[in-house]
């Protein structure tokens, strides 16, 4: 949507930031009347755990503006730190609005499988890790959805479930969002539903049926990115 301004995009391996360059390459100067487009679009290659201060400082990010970051991670790269200081960069506007990435379908797999157990630790922001081997998928859901709230201080924390295209049923992915803003968990539940139905009306096509309830929803390419907008 042209209304948004300012964007920041983060990413650790050279040949997405080629992509992300790519993508910002063919974006309009100018709308179908021939007016310039107030937009610019930074692009960092690097570890966003330790790009985040830089690219905070950089955004000139004012108290008013509505400001939303995705933190697309495939399993443990985003370091709770890291959201901590996304949380309380604003002192008096509304906070940053989150949308944070969840593995669910791989995650015990992965806890058993790491062997860096400070990155683990980094992760989860405290020593106690290991508690989250022994959760079920909704308890460790939970935990962290409490967590957004207890801890970061967001008013509203919702977490979305990503389903598997294939099985129907299975979820890949929790979209943990995080907002202080009274109008924020509507237009997402808005959004949500509407990236459902239609994949939900194809599929029911292809089954021949009607009125089944049970959709599957898109999955979610894994593209580290930030975008802040007006």
């Amino acid at each position: 949507p042209r209304w948004m301004r300012h964007f920041h995009l983060c990413d650790l391996k050279k040949s997405q930031v080629v992509l992300l360059e790519n993508l910002n390459t063919v974006q309009p100067a100018r709308d179908a009347d021939g007016k310039k487009i107030p937009r610019d679009i930074s692009i960092y290659k690097g570890d966003f755990n330790e790009k985040v201060d830089e690219m905070l400082a950089g955004s000139q990010i004012t108290e008013k503006e509505a400001t939303f970051c995705l933190l697309d991670q495939r399993t443990f790269e985003c370091d709770w730190a890291t959201v901590e200081k996304l949380a309380a960069f604003k002192k008096t506007g509304h906070k940053i609005e989150l949308f944070y990435f969840l593995a669910n379908s791989w995650i015990d797999r992965a806890l058993s499988g790491q062997k860096d157990l400070d990155r683990l630790a980094r992760w989860w922001g405290r020593d106690d890790w290991s508690v989250l081997r022994n959760m079920t998928p909704q308890k460790r859901r939970d935990a962290l959805v409490s967590r957004f709230r207890t801890e970061l201080k967001y008013a509203s924390v919702k977490a979305w479930p990503i389903y598997e295209r294939e099985t129907r049923g299975k979820v890949m992915y929790y979209m943990i969002h995080a907002t202080d803003h009274p109008q924020a968990p509507t237009q997402m539940s808005r959004a949500y539903r509407n990236t459902l139905l239609p994949l939900e009306t194809m599929r029911q096509l292809e089954l021949g049926l009607e009125g089944d309830s049970k959709g599957p929803a898109s999955q979610v390419h894994p593209q580290a990115k930030t975008e802040r907008s007006a």
